[in-house]
């Protein structure tokens, strides 16, 4: 017995010798703005390693904003602390391009063949292009909403069962939610950090950041002095204060605040700081022209950054995943974002019966039709042009400007900035 036990016991070390090792790749993972997305980065990586044995997720340190995101990235870029794949900012694709820092995926989308099987069709793809090369995949899309308080707009004389869907609706409703007194404002609108929400007010009165040609400063036209009169009047007769981010949303969420304006991504937090405290719904944020306005797409990409062969294989199967149906029926109900993937919006396996279950999480949905890409500008100063438009919004959200005032020097500062040919 002995000797067969000793027998047993060589053959089995014999074949471990025999047979290679399974090599385990690993990847670090870089992404944005962990309020929304650490549980849900969590949830699909931990579903993806579990599919996917011979890879292993790591993750590297979040960054708070998009902003941070993509400077972190930049900065990182060529040298050892740089990660094998990050989710950045969709307005800051261009900025990785124009630096050549991303892979081109073009090769590994031609490779897959019809992607529109795993529910990216032509119009998500382009969502994450730049000039046409595939920079990244869509992750996380959104769009802005209005959240609003039902029991507020009760006590003002509105119906929370038809919102407003005018921005003079919501500014003649907000002062007189302002006017019940006892600490209550009547809106906040999420201006700060970035060009998004201001995009949002541009776009939706049918204007545009640059020329056609991107050679002049567009967003001062007609169509912005539209925009920037909404977000004075939003002030001075809507009852908005000076918010930071943070303490607007915190307003709104313990009930002092009529409306709150910003991204659909914030929905579930949302709903989990309110509660039981008030009655919260949702609705279409309004348009300034409602027939030619649109909304900017809010949101992030997958980016593979490494160059290793082995590596890129292992980080394709794990953008695919993440950006594919069951990282979109993490991401949606996770959130609040829109689905990017339209095999997850479809199928009742992911999101199909969501919405139904679900109603505040539908206006962000209905308002897919009216999504175009949230502009990214040319150039080394993307960021730079981002700050300086918001520090002239904040010249007129603290009343210290006049809006044209601040809108006119907004666009000087920003013809500076932009590349000469």
């Amino acid at each position: 017995m002995k000797l067969i036990t000793q027998i047993l016991a060589a053959a089995a070390v014999s074949m471990a010798i025999a047979l290679p090792a399974h090599a385990e790749t690993t990847l670090t993972v870089h992404y944005p703005m962990p309020v929304f997305f650490k549980d849900v980065m969590d949830t699909i990586s931990k579903k993806f390693m579990a599919e996917n044995p011979d890879i292993k997720i790591q993750f590297a340190s979040p960054s708070a904003t998009y902003e941070e995101g993509i400077q972190t990235i930049l900065r990182q870029a060529g040298t050892s602390e740089m990660p094998d794949i990050t989710f950045i900012g969709l307005n800051r694709l261009r900025m990785l391009d124009e630096r050549d820092v991303a892979v081109d995926l073009g090769p590994l989308v031609k490779k897959d063949g019809n992607m529109a099987e795993q529910g990216f069709s032509d119009t998500i793809l382009k969502l994450a292009q730049v000039k046409g090369k595939q920079v990244g995949l869509a992750f996380a899309t959104s769009n802005p909403i209005m959240y609003y308080n039902a029991d507020l707009v009760k006590a003002a004389g509105g119906d929370p069962d038809n919102p407003p869907k005018t921005w003079d609706e919501v500014i003649a409703l907000g002062g007189k939610i302002k006017a019940l007194g006892n600490g209550v404002d009547g809106i906040d609108f999420r201006w700060q950090g970035d060009d998004w929400m201001f995009s949002a007010l541009l776009f939706g009165a049918g204007g545009k950041m640059l020329s056609d040609d991107e050679s002049k400063v567009a967003f001062n036209g007609p169509e912005g002095q539209k925009a920037v009169e909404v977000l004075h009047r939003l002030v001075t007769e809507g009852g908005m204060p000076v918010f930071t981010k943070p303490a607007g949303e915190q307003a709104f969420a313990a009930g002092k605040v009529g409306f709150e304006f910003q991204t659909t991504g914030a929905l579930r937090n949302t709903i989990k700081n309110v509660g039981n405290k008030f009655d919260l719904r949702t609705a279409k944020i309004p348009l300034i022209d409602p027939v030619n306005g649109r909304l900017p797409t809010g949101g992030n990409a997958v980016v593979i950054l490494t160059h290793d062969a082995a590596k890129q294989d292992a980080a394709w199967k794990f953008a695919k995943f993440a950006a594919g149906p069951y990282g979109a029926s993490v991401v949606v109900p996770g959130t609040g974002y829109v689905p990017n993937n339209e095999l997850a919006a479809k199928s009742p396996e992911y999101l199909g019966d969501f919405y139904k279950q679900n109603p505040l999480f539908q206006a962000g949905l209905s308002q897919m039709p009216v999504m175009i890409p949230w502009y990214a500008f040319p150039g080394s100063n993307g960021v730079k042009v981002t700050q300086t438009i918001v520090d002239n919004l904040s010249r007129i959200v603290d009343q210290s400007a006049e809006p044209k005032e601040a809108l006119d020097d907004a666009a000087a500062d920003v013809e500076g900035m932009l590349p000469r040919s």
